[in-house]
């Protein structure tokens, strides 16, 4: 036994490192928090109640009422600074898909007032090019009317007022009737025009696929409204926007999306994109910027935060996007943001550098990389930009 004594000995510094990395490897498996945004709730990916497709039994769902926004300001609450790029290597092809807090629905802030004025001014003088609801979708626009009637009150309360005929905007004194039809309007123009969000209703047919029955799609420089109304939702991405890989990786979780969410169980995303000055005011969706060769001071940061949820009554399904657009020379100064950004750019394969129009970025990303080196010259730490920065922020 006595001549094994020295070998065990040995061997004890090893046995202790060995133990202590069991123990560090358990400890971080339980308390480290992912990276990533979280993914929604395995509920609201159950399937629901079987139906048929383009069925719906109402559902007795209430949404519970709505916390006031914290200090919520029309002069003072600034828009949300959502930067959901990621570094590369590898660019995530998939929907990002986030439970959404019911309460967090809408967003507003200070610039409420261009946005009423441009979408309003947008829904009297071009109509139905911007906003309409086709038959099919008529129920839902109500219905998305009178939860509105509800929501904005309790979540803005210094903006809006319930009253007893509907509801009343107290920035600019509009009150509209929402409870006696005829309104006189269509819901959603109604609708369209309380918000900054643009607004679609999306309803399911016998054949079990999603089409554009309605929305208020008023803001400049994205897709037009009357050019895809009555489209699926495959056709709208890959026919009509061509959007890249939509077919292979993205249709069948939109189509499971669409076809599963239940009334309690919203989810939100976020997108982004880099577009040329004069894409900003264009009529009609243009991706990428305009001519090679051109200056950081052309560009700008564009991104969606887009939200889906189903009204319990008439099943049909409400998809928002509100579009957030800045100088890229006004974000470069943000801590991690540029050189992010120049990696997440490069991450984008061949058919997705074509989409984004890629080939006119070039002058840009050494802009980009130069930032960059300038904040870690500065002291910027890399590893610490989990403290400074959570996704989609």
């Amino acid at each position: 036994m006595d001549k094994f004594l020295p070998l065990v000995m040995s061997m004890w510094p090893f046995a202790i490192a060995l133990a202590c990395l069991l123990v560090w490897s358990t400890i971080r498996r339980f308390t480290l928090r992912p990276k990533i945004s979280p993914k929604p709730p395995s509920s609201q990916w159950k399937k629901g109640p079987d139906r048929q497709p383009g069925t719906w039994t109402p559902s007795t769902y209430t949404r519970p009422p709505a916390e006031p926004y914290p200090d919520w300001s029309l002069q003072d609450t600034k828009p949300l600074l959502y930067r959901p790029h990621k570094w590369g290597p590898k660019y995530p092809i998939t929907m990002g898909l986030r439970a959404m807090p019911m309460d967090e629905w809408v967003e507003l802030d200070n610039r409420y007032p261009y946005f009423h004025d441009e979408r309003t001014t947008r829904i009297r003088e071009m109509g139905i090019t911007v906003s309409q609801t086709a038959p099919e979708g008529l129920a839902g626009a109500h219905e998305l009317l009178d939860e509105l009637r509800e929501y904005l009150p309790q979540r803005y309360p210094s903006l809006f007022r319930k009253t007893a005929e509907g509801i009343e905007n107290l920035f600019t004194g509009d009150a509209f009737n929402t409870v006696d039809p005829p309104l006189g309007q269509d819901p959603i123009q109604i609708a369209g025009s309380l918000v900054q969000e643009d607004v679609c209703i999306l309803v399911e047919r016998a054949d079990g696929q999603y089409y554009l029955a309605g929305g208020a799609v008023c803001t400049r420089g994205v897709w037009c409204l009357q050019e895809r109304l009555g489209m699926p939702l495959s056709q709208i991405h890959i026919e009509y926007g061509k959007v890249p890989h939509f077919k292979e990786k993205l249709e069948k979780g939109v189509m499971n999306l669409f076809r599963r969410i239940q009334p309690e169980n919203p989810v939100q995303r976020n997108t982004w994109y880099v577009i040329g000055e004069d894409a900003i005011n264009r009529e009609g969706f243009t991706v990428g910027a305009g001519e090679v060769g051109m200056s950081e001071d052309n560009f700008f940061y564009k991104t969606e935060r887009q939200t889906v949820r189903r009204l319990p009554l008439s099943g049909a399904v409400v998809f928002t996007f509100r579009t957030y657009t800045v100088p890229i020379t006004d974000m470069v100064d943000e801590p991690y943001a540029p050189g992010r950004l120049a990696s997440a750019i490069r991450s984008w394969d061949p058919e997705m550098a074509k989409y984004k129009g890629r080939e006119t970025f070039d002058k840009l990303l050494d802009f980009l990389d130069e930032k960059h080196n300038e904040q870690v010259d500065h002291g910027l730490d890399m590893s610490k930009e989990d403290e400074v920065h959570k996704y989609p922020y």
